[in-house]
């Protein structure tokens, strides 16, 4: 399984706020197959067992952004790919929530 965070910095925008941004790049990728995601207030969590749906996904919110008129946008992104277990972004959760006191 493979969880990639994704945030997204449009550059030069008329205000300080990216939501509406943001919120167009995630609306992109609602649809895709064989992706899941969560938002949280600091980027966007990407999960497929497949890494080609995770960059499709990541290319599509960038040219989502660049569509609404913004002509440079910084992105970051952590990917994490485990062959080893199939473990879910909530399971991965839970074993950090297991280990706290």
């Amino acid at each position: 399984m493979i969880q990639a965070e994704i945030s997204i910095y449009p550059m030069a925008t008329k205000t300080t706020s990216a939501s509406f941004y943001i919120a167009k790049a995630i609306e992109s990728i609602k649809d895709m197959e064989n992706l899941r995601y969560e938002i949280n207030s600091m980027g966007t969590i990407l999960e497929s067992d497949n890494i080609d749906t995770i960059n499709k996904a990541s290319k599509c919110m960038i040219e989502t952004v660049h569509h609404l008129g913004i002509n440079r946008v910084e992105v970051i992104i952590k990917i994490d790919s485990r062959t080893d277990k199939q473990l879910k972004m909530e399971e991965k959760i839970e074993s950090i929530k297991k280990q706290m006191n």
